[in-house]
């Protein structure tokens, strides 16, 4: 799943109502927002956060709040009455610090409960299963760091994230916005400290398909249109790539999702739809811009390959010139970190970038 984040503050909700409706357009299901920032006024949380929740449930979307037991006094709430945050709207809280054993696994039948990834201890997790956490309801979210040289390092992060959902728990992570970044700092709002300045897409599609984890968040309140549109694609599983073609001529099949093989290669990435759409009709491929393939140069193999004619594939690293191979276009330099991230099986598709901005091809 993927998502926003919005801050409560008064002369925020008509930017952030309209930030939600563009997410939502692009398909991205979740919001979360923190009710102890300090720069915030809680005196205005309970009225901001129902707003929010009315906006939440127009567009379909969870809305996920990082709550403190103090923060309740804010809402004019008690323990008791936890549940009402569900009629405002909310999916559910997060209980960074603060809340007992006992009452995460009791709010763990009443809702969605994040808790905090980074922290808690194997041995705290088992002892609330053994106490009747409900895993289901349960998310590990890591933290978003907004001064420079604080975030996280992938392997930890690894590591985290391999425990938590070898016990059934979804794992969370935020990753920078490319625009209106968040104060007081302004370096953006990742988890890791790695994709610090990086495009939203690019920090996204490491952590979902190399670090585990199962729900990306923007932390910034603000994404162009052209990373929302890249996000897009990877909540539908599918790599994106934006590349510069060298013609039109294959331009039917750049088109649609393709599939890098189950037995991955070395060096290239290797459509297993290519062939089979070569073979169709008279399609011949007679050599053509045979050249150096450096790193995400898109190839296709042609006629004096034989039986390999018409396979498209990508270079992962630098290869020479093959009379056998024509050039049809490369990735572009920004996207060229996306290679690491199609593997086994991943489905690919490539935005064509042209005089008018970028389109799928």
């Amino acid at each position: 799943m993927l998502g926003i984040s919005v801050y409560l503050k008064k002369d925020m909700m008509e930017k952030n109502a309209a930030w939600i409706e563009k997410a939502a357009q692009y398909g991205l299901k979740s919001i979360f927002t923190s009710l102890h920032i300090p720069e915030d006024n809680p005196a205005e949380y309970k009225e901001l956060l129902q707003k929010l929740g009315e906006l939440a449930k127009k567009h379909q979307m969870e809305l996920m709040a990082d709550v403190s037991p103090r923060s309740l006094d804010y809402l004019g709430l008690d323990w008791e009455q936890y549940d009402e945050l569900l009629h405002w709207g909310l999916s559910g809280i997060r209980a960074d610090y603060g809340f007992t054993s006992q009452q995460i696994v009791e709010l763990s039948h009443k809702m969605k409960i994040g808790i905090n990834a980074s922290t808690v201890t194997r041995d705290e997790l088992l002892a609330w299963i053994d106490a009747g956490l409900n895993t289901g309801n349960v998310e590990a979210w890591h933290n978003f760091y907004p001064r420079p040289e604080t975030g996280l390092d992938i392997e930890f992060l690894i590591e985290r994230n391999n425990m938590l959902r070898s016990l059934g728990i979804t794992t969370m992570a935020f990753v920078p916005g490319d625009k209106d970044l968040r104060g007081p700092v302004f370096s953006g709002l990742p988890t890791l400290e790695k994709h610090r300045g990086q495009p939203s897409h690019i920090a996204a599609a490491e952590l979902m398909f190399s670090c585990f984890t199962d729900k990306i968040l923007i932390g910034d309140h603000a994404a162009s249109d052209e990373q929302l549109e890249l996000l897009a694609f990877l909540g539908k599983k599918v790599i994106p790539l934006r590349i510069e073609s060298e013609s039109w001529e294959h331009s039917e099949l750049l088109s649609r999702p393709l599939t890098n093989r189950m037995d991955p290669a070395r060096d290239v990435i290797r459509a297993v739809e290519s062939r089979s759409f070569a073979s169709i009709g008279e399609n011949k491929i007679p050599p053509s811009n045979q050249q150096e393939r450096k790193r995400g140069t898109i190839t296709i193999d042609n006629e004096l390959y034989g039986r390999y004619t018409g396979e498209l594939q990508i270079a992962v690293n630098d290869l020479p010139k093959d009379e056998k191979v024509n050039c049809i276009g490369k990735v572009i330099k920004e996207d060229l970190p996306l290679l690491a991230e199609i593997k086994a099986g991943q489905k690919f598709q490539f935005i064509v970038r042209d005089g008018n901005g970028d389109r799928e091809a």
